[in-house]
């Protein structure tokens, strides 16, 4: 059997790491054993902020819809629970983009909130003023 050279198999691996280094600074770009290290840190990177990417983005429409909430006389958490007892289930994405882009459609929500939340107003004295004001 022939003897088999490694060569062209150890090339096709360096070219790969050193094309996902690409951009790198320093030795990091262009030195293998570098590159690699620096090429598995930064897939640990993107798979960590993936995930974060996700959280930051809620973070971010749970702010904007509490801005546009309080704008209408509900603070976040009320008009969350106004929908969930009023049966409308919109997620946040969307709720974010219609404070910022409907202002009317929003308004018409969080009044359909402050209906579901109107059984507060007997039931506990001030808790509905608290909650819609």
């Amino acid at each position: 059997m022939a003897r088999v050279k490694r060569g062209v198999t150890a090339h096709a691996k360096h070219k790969k790491v050193l094309k996902a280094a690409k951009g790198f600074r320093g030795r990091r770009k262009n030195t293998i054993r570098a590159a690699s290290q620096a090429v598995d840190k930064s897939m640990q990177y993107a798979t960590r902020d993936r995930r974060a990417k996700k959280r930051n983005f809620r973070a971010l429409w749970v702010q904007r819809v509490n801005a546009a909430a309080r704008e209408n006389g509900l603070t976040y958490s009320r008009l969350m629970d106004g929908l969930n007892k009023a049966g409308i289930e919109i997620d946040r994405k969307v709720l974010s983009d219609m404070a910022i882009h409907e202002a009317e459609a929003f308004a018409a929500v969080c009044g359909k909130a402050k209906e579901a939340l109107a059984y507060l107003k007997d039931t506990t004295p001030n808790a509905f003023e608290s909650a819609v004001a």
